[in-house]
């Protein structure tokens, strides 16, 4: 699996990434201390649904089936409010914004934004979109070595989002264990939320046992299947790993997720999974 972000912007992976970013962000800017935003395998931040997106048209089964929904509880209210406003989408679904442009709406001047791209054209349109924003820095490196290079940081708050594109999907898996592993020893305190996709679920197994065990701390896990799990060689659903997750993320998410399963399920037995891996 090569999951590059332009050919699946939009997409319904993409909605519920987002709308747990929104949750995260909004979380941890209630408290009135710098933050610092940093992202392992950003993309290019920006995505015209005519362009790649269009050869796949996967944010039709996305975003698309959002778009004109009314009153959208929390995070997915939120969510909406910022897709609707980015650039060109004034006369409709025309635009998606990527994480980092959704992370530099929400966050605050003071806060400070890290993102990581070793592709050099995603990279470069990286760099065109935040060339005025002070707070933000790109670098075009690999992500794994980036998030080691920024922790501990001079915050000492952090939220990390890690999001690669499972060429590999269980390398993939090592690699994100191996990397949050040593992120954990570097700085215990920041909140690292993955996102993953499930096509297989005895794939996901190990990396599920990892999490829940070593000593992690507040995990939770929130996961969309909108096809059955029973077709391993296409994208049945995703999930959202939350390393050090704030105490009330899962009530914070249960409406929107609900909402989402509601629209974006393409089979009767699509389904939603929220649960605490590890809490103390």
């Amino acid at each position: 699996m090569n999951y590059r972000h332009a050919f699946h912007a939009g997409n319904f992976a993409d909605v519920l990434k987002h709308v747990v970013l929104v949750a995260l962000i909004e979380s941890l800017t209630r408290k009135d201390k710098p933050l610092a935003y940093l992202e392992t395998h950003a993309g290019a931040g920006s995505y015209d649904l005519g362009g790649d997106a269009s050869k796949t048209c996967e944010f039709r089964d996305g975003i698309a089936r959002l778009w004109d929904l009314g009153e959208a509880p929390g995070p997915l209210g939120r969510y909406l409010e910022l897709v609707r406003g980015f650039d060109g989408n004034g006369g409709g679904l025309h635009g998606y914004p990527g994480s980092p442009w959704l992370a530099a709406r929400l966050l605050r001047p003071g806060d400070r934004l890290r993102l990581a791209e070793l592709a050099g054209g995603p990279a470069k349109g990286l760099e065109a979109l935040f060339r005025d924003d002070r707070r933000v820095r790109v670098e075009r490196r690999d992500g794994y070595g980036a998030l080691r290079a920024w922790l501990p940081p001079p915050e000492r708050r952090a939220l990390a989002l890690v999001d690669p594109p499972f060429e590999s999907q269980l390398a993939e898996f090592r690699a994100i264990e191996t990397a949050l592993d040593d992120a954990l020893r570097r700085f215990p305190g920041g909140v690292y939320a993955v996102w993953y996709p499930i096509k297989r679920r005895a794939d996901l197994n190990p990396f599920v046992r990892w999490a829940a065990g070593g000593g992690h701390r507040h995990v939770l896990r929130i996961e969309l299947m909108v096809l059955p799990d029973n077709a391993p060689l296409r994208l049945n659903g995703c999930g959202m790993l939350v390393l050090n997750a704030p105490f009330d993320l899962d009530r914070t998410l249960a409406p929107s997720v609900r909402v989402l399963v509601e629209r974006l399920g393409r089979d009767p037995r699509a389904a939603t999974t929220m649960d605490w891996l590890a809490r103390d």
